[in-house]
């Protein structure tokens, strides 16, 4: 009997890629997997194919190619990459055609990873945060969050994901070492808590929604691997480190002003974050998140699974 495909979109990516193999390594093997990437000849494509996935072609930007992909797919992951071209409206386009692939290809569950639209609790008109690229307040969260009306109507679970813990990795979001040879972690978040969560737990999370086939179908599921404060985060840091690691937060209008690429929407986010930190936390519950996967990796466990990859930072970064 065959089995229901799952395909992936951003199957070599953080969030697919987790999903992936998960359904690999389901004892289960309640799915088969279909695997979505542009580059379907990239090493990381030819590693899943090598563990048993099906790849396949399939561009964002080209709505015929991602039909093609879901073509007999029972299920669908949908993320978009904004960090990849900075364009809120080229985001909402592609989740336009994702939609549209999906619903032309008669699918029966997707999952679309989002977050929220920050304009519904903080207007343009409102000062307290700066307006950016002229509508909107936290870019890479409200272009996902204003696409979430694209699925209404199609048998779709919107999953609210967490801060990655692998920014710190990746992203240049880890501990610096300060002049004084003192390592330093700066997360503008005063003393209020993150929810955070491993990349890879996001596709694991997703894999346990669609095994509970149409339970979590019409409803929105927020994710975290734990809440933490940057103090936390810095004893937990230090312990994997093995040396002190001192939490620096300072005002968001400062953070704006770092310079690197994307600093004014990421001091936004960390503002919203600020700003609702309770509606955030309390929508992205960590008991949930376990319940759909049991491997969930608290931070401490995160860090010390990353060791060796946080000191490579700090050796590229000192």
């Amino acid at each position: 009997m065959t089995k229901p495909i799952i395909a992936v979109v951003g199957a070599t990516g953080a969030q697919g890629g987790g999903l992936v193999r998960s359904i690999l390594s389901d004892p289960d093997r309640a799915f088969s997997v279909r695997a979505i990437s542009r580059k379907i000849d990239s090493p990381a494509a030819r590693e899943l194919a090598g563990k048993g996935a099906e790849v396949v072609f399939g561009d964002l930007d080209d709505p015929a190619s991602l039909e093609r992909a879901f073509k007999g797919a029972h299920g669908v992951y949908a993320v978009t990459n904004f960090w990849e071209h900075f364009s809120p409206e080229r985001e909402h386009s592609q989740a336009q055609n994702i939609a549209d692939a999906a619903r032309r290809a008669d699918v029966s569950h997707i999952i679309w990873s989002t977050l929220e639209d920050t304009r519904e609790r903080v207007p343009l008109h409102d000062q307290r945060m700066p307006t950016l690229m002229q509508r909107y307040k936290v870019p890479h969260f409200d272009a996902k969050g204003e696409s979430d009306a694209l699925f209404r109507g199609l048998p779709t679970t919107f999953l609210r994901t967490s801060f990655y813990w692998d920014n710190l990795i990746y992203f240049g979001m880890g501990p610096r070492r300060g002049e004084d040879g003192t390592l330093n972690f700066l997360l503008p978040m005063g003393e209020q808590k993150l929810a955070g969560i491993a990349a890879a737990d996001i596709g694991a999370c997703a894999f346990g929604i669609f095994k509970r086939g149409s339970r979590f179908i019409g409803q929105t599921v927020g994710i975290a691997g734990g809440h933490l404060t940057g103090s936390e985060m810095s004893a937990e840091l230090s312990a994997v480190l093995g040396e002190p690691v001192r939490h620096v937060s300072m005002p968001h209008a400062v953070y704006a002003q770092l310079g690197f690429p994307g600093a004014e929407d990421l001091a936004n986010m960390f503002q919203y974050y600020c700003d609702f930190n309770a509606e955030f936390s309390a929508q992205r519950p960590v008991a949930l998140s376990r319940e759909l996967h049991p491997g969930l990796l608290s931070f401490g466990q995160w860090a010390a699974l990353h060791r060796d990859r946080l000191r490579a930072s700090l050796r590229e970064t000192s």
